[in-house]
């Protein structure tokens, strides 16, 4: 029997080493697992880092993808891509090669020590909801248009589209 896909959302972020290229590999990366089908990506955005160390800016970007994967197969996916992209996870909201938050799986919810789905956090994040927004203007998220999110979101201000390479 085969398992329906669920439609997920990932952030992915970046601000150490050549962070355009890496938001790039790291999508193309996730979309090579048999399980994951890839939709769309959003325009890339430069937002100032939110809490943490003084830091460089980030790049970030949404992606949409299909997957068969459950949700924490998904979550392990994810971690091996930022893996492969030297990910060290030593200071808490401090600088990084790649990150990659899943922000929605479908309309379930996760809520265990490992994995809480949608994102916790992801409601107040410009860097998230604006590239969202771009990417598809009628996103919902818990029933709440994400371009209206975007719009109240405290770090809006600095964010920018990317025109880079």
């Amino acid at each position: 029997m085969n398992t329906p896909a669920a439609r997920t959302i990932l952030a992915l972020g970046s601000n150490l080493g050549e962070s355009r290229s890496t938001l790039s590999d790291a999508v193309a990366a996730l979309a090579r697992h048999p399980q994951m089908t890839l939709v769309d990506v959003s325009p890339v955005a430069r937002t100032r880092p939110v809490g943490g160390p003084e830091q460089p800016d980030y790049l970030n970007l949404v992606a949409a993808f299909d997957t068969t994967l459950d949700p924490h197969a998904l979550l392990d996916h994810c971690h091996d891509v930022e893996n492969r992209h030297h990910r060290k996870r030593e200071v808490r909201w401090g600088p990084r090669t790649l990150d990659v938050d899943i922000i929605t799986y479908g309309t379930e919810r996760v809520d265990d020590p490992d994995l809480t789905i949608p994102h916790p956090r992801a409601a107040e994040r410009a860097f998230v909801l604006q590239p969202w927004a771009w990417m598809d203007p009628g996103a919902v998220l818990d029933g709440i248009p994400v371009a209206e999110l975007a719009a109240r979101a405290a770090d809006l201000p600095g964010l920018e589209r990317f025109e880079g390479e």
